[in-house]
């Protein structure tokens, strides 16, 4: 456990890292990957990093997550794995029958330098099947990172431009969120009646019905032929600048297709700007229901507003994800004192410093001074605790020891969440979302001044 020395004597000076806030690219590569339809996520690597990242998704979503590997040994490890390689997508197509395979690296494979075009054009590959790759080496950036190079890899094997003017439809890029969250988004954008293709789309993927029966290849997922078509939609709109911008900029210079850059819709004002996006290029009217879920938010919000005022608040996770909880908290009265992401900035296209910029524009207007980093660590998070404590902590499965430590509510959100159930179905975006936020730190917070007001102790529900 830390002591309270002063954060100016304690600071690390050393590169080290202590419970990292983030995984490795391989993990959100093959996410974005199980978000095609009929797809089969290969790792080039060691057998060891494909079960890892199977069983951390598995935990995460409760749901078999399938992939296959190139099984590296010690021979290929100093000859390279090309041979692997060549052997897996034979044995893939020939036994597994997907009509996808995508393929991302290890450290490994791209620490002896292996040359994956190459491979994989001079492999026996089906003439109706498709393979497509990314590079994603673990020691660079993060699961958000892996996620936002294998989006890249659709965009850039599979994405044309086709006809001569754009098609009146959208595409959408939901950046690394769950399922429940995909479906949230499709949903608004059906209700705005606007032709969309959302790739990667995990909804009816890792979010399968019980039927008795196992599917390896559920139903749903973003269709080969539709991602070949976002190379002739009119716009696209890439939610959340870390998992899915470099994917959209890459379509636009690739196929012409226009961008907009925004923010995950967390919150009343991203999902606002979510809805006139599509409003100013697509519709001529916003329907009632959204107008109605809007007003219904914004009610809960004054309801509840005293609830919130004031209150201090630590918020860690996927970049994407913290700057739209971020914003959405200070539209509740809240002051997020410690903000931290464990993705680098840096793998922002190489703009330094970019989330750091990104978090103090939201504080400004709000004059709050807070703490604030990327590449940072849960060490270091607990220790800003340390030094000044909060009324709440808003992060993933691995902010409870923090909580327990330090006696401070846990709402958990984001990836990975493994000591509870469901929240992958339930969406935190759009206002259906904002919904579901403000009660979870409602009921967290009311939970707590109950404790305090009683002299028997309690399990605190998080």
């Amino acid at each position: 456990m830390l002591d309270s020395t002063p954060k100016e004597i304690i600071e690390r000076k050393s590169g080290g890292v202590i419970n990292p806030a983030k995984t490795c690219q391989p993990l959100g590569a093959m996410y974005a990957a199980l978000g095609i339809h009929k797809c089969l996520p290969h790792s080039h690597g060691s057998q060891g990093c494909c079960s890892y990242h199977r069983s951390h998704l598995t935990r995460h979503f409760k749901e078999p997550v399938m992939a296959s590997t190139s099984s590296f040994t010690e021979g290929a490890s100093v000859f390279g794995g090309g041979a692997n390689l060549k052997t897996s997508i034979k044995n893939v197509f020939s036994i597994y029958n997907p009509d996808v395979m995508a393929i991302h690296t290890t450290c490994l494979s791209e620490t002896i330098g292996d040359d994956l075009p190459s491979t994989i054009n001079s492999a026996e590959v089906p003439e109706d099947k498709v393979v497509i790759y990314a590079s994603t080496p673990s020691y660079q950036g993060s699961h958000i990172t892996g996620f936002s190079n294998m989006t890249k890899g659709m965009v850039d094997c599979l994405a044309k431009a086709t006809t001569e003017t754009k098609k009146e439809q959208a595409n959408i890029i939901p950046g690394f969120v769950n399922p429940g969250d995909m479906r949230e988004i499709k949903r608004i954008v059906n209700l705005m009646n606007v032709n969309f293709t959302m790739f990667p789309d995990t909804s009816g993927v890792l979010d399968t019905p019980m039927t008795g029966q196992y599917v390896m290849y559920p139903k749903g997922g973003t269709k080969v032929e539709d991602i070949a078509d976002a190379g002739n939609s009119k716009l696209t709109l890439a939610l959340g600048q870390y998992a899915s911008e470099d994917a959209a900029k890459l379509l636009e210079r690739k196929c012409d297709v226009n961008y907009t850059a925004l923010k995950t819709p967390i919150g009343i004002k991203a999902t606002d700007q979510l809805v006139m996006a599509l409003r100013q290029n697509f519709t001529e009217e916003i329907p009632y229901e959204l107008e109605e879920e809007r007003g219904q938010l914004v009610d809960i919000m004054t309801d509840t507003h005293h609830q919130f005022h004031g209150k201090k608040v630590a918020i860690f996770g996927d970049p994407d994800v913290v700057i739209g909880l971020t914003e959405f908290l200070l539209s509740l009265g809240m002051k997020p004192v410690h903000i931290l992401t464990g993705t680098p900035t840096s793998t922002l296209g190489g703009i330094g410093g970019f989330f750091e910029k990104e978090i103090n524009h939201l504080l400004e207007p709000a004059g709050i001074e807070a703490q604030v980093k990327a590449g940072g660590d849960l060490f270091e998070l607990h220790q800003w605790i340390k030094n000044e404590p909060v009324d709440l902590i808003i992060g993933n499965t691995y902010g409870k020891y923090i909580a327990k430590a330090e006696d401070i509510p846990l709402v958990r959100v984001g990836f990975p969440i493994l000591d509870r159930s469901v929240q992958t179905y339930l969406p935190v975006v759009g206002y259906k979302g904002a919904m579901r936020l403000i009660e979870m730190i409602t009921n967290t917070l009311l939970d707590r001044e109950d404790r305090d007001s009683k002299d028997e102790d309690f399990e605190l529900v998080m």
